[in-house]
């Protein structure tokens, strides 16, 4: 065989196998990002309009963090993606599945956001990340007995994984005064949890948020060219509720939104003031992305 003969097959086998690394490695790399058969499914809250008893509930504060579901082994956003955490940090994490959020304290969710969206984590970046577990998903039982068992394992305070605080409530007159004390030391709002509730996979009317401002998820289905000073960048991002319905959202969009707009199929936050008599949100403002989660 000539010598260029021979250069060529061995072309060829380096070629095969980088291909066959590359398979190995794109194999691996979706086992990592797909959830494992005993992920924990979240239950979704719906809005608190007054329509449950507020007395049968339990209230606790609505985290401006980032949820997480932990299965025991691996600790996952609720996309099912693995959240990119310490080693230090994920042992301190007891053995049970739980249902919580990343939090790092009110009004500083932009931070958290940076930190958890870093490939490579570090201790000393999440020594202050706290996770506020509610809920022990894979559990049998009533919302409260839940608790009860999560109490057991978890303390209140002083670690990485706390048992978010739930207190009891006599009416809607001290809930409104519960959400104007957390509101005004810069807390998001309340959820309230009916205490009776079995754990519901996916959007729950058992869960209930309670903020001053309206907000809501929607699914981006396009992007819309600006004009003017946005005629070279997006000048709205076109939506799909969980309802359906479809419409446009161009407030609230930076510009470094408009240079690289949400994917079309992530999840956005937006918020609003109010509905038309046909349902759709009015005054709707551009929050945050979820893309990554």
């Amino acid at each position: 065989m000539s010598s260029a003969s021979s250069a060529s097959v061995l072309r060829g086998r380096r070629a095969a196998l980088a291909a066959v690394v590359t398979l190995a490695v794109a194999r691996w790399a979706r086992a990592q990002e797909a959830p494992s058969s005993g992920l924990p499914v979240p239950e979704l809250a719906t809005l608190y309009r007054g329509q449950v008893d507020p007395a049968r509930c339990l209230v606790s504060e609505k985290y401006d963090g980032v949820r997480a579901l932990w299965d025991g082994g691996t600790l996952r956003h609720r996309s099912g993606r693995i959240v990119a955490a310490p080693r230090s940090f994920l042992r301190a994490l007891p053995r049970e599945p739980l249902d919580g959020e990343l939090w790092l304290g009110r009004g500083r969710f932009e931070s958290l956001s940076a930190l958890v969206r870093r490939a490579v984590p570090s201790d000393a970046d999440w020594s202050s990340v706290r996770y506020m577990v509610f809920d022990q998903p894979l559990a049998a039982g009533a919302f409260e007995a839940r608790l009860g068992r999560l109490a057991a394992v978890l303390p209140r305070t002083g670690t990485v994984a706390e048992l978010a605080p739930q207190w009891r409530i006599a009416n809607d007159s001290v809930l409104r005064r519960d959400l104007e004390r957390v509101v005004s030391a810069g807390g998001e709002g309340l959820m309230l949890h009916l205490a009776s509730a079995r754990h519901v996979a996916g959007r729950s009317d058992a869960l209930l948020k309670l903020k001053p401002a309206l907000d809501a998820e929607a699914r981006v289905v396009a992007h819309r060219r600006g004009s003017g000073k946005y005629a070279d960048r997006v000048g709205a991002i076109e939506v799909e509720s969980a309802e359906g319905q479809r419409f446009f959202i161009g407030s609230g969009l930076s510009d470094a939104d408009r240079r690289a707009p949400p994917p079309i199929g992530s999840e956005i936050t937006y918020r609003y003031r109010d509905r038309t008599s046909n349902g759709l949100p009015r005054f709707a403002t551009f929050l945050r992305r979820h893309e990554e989660w």
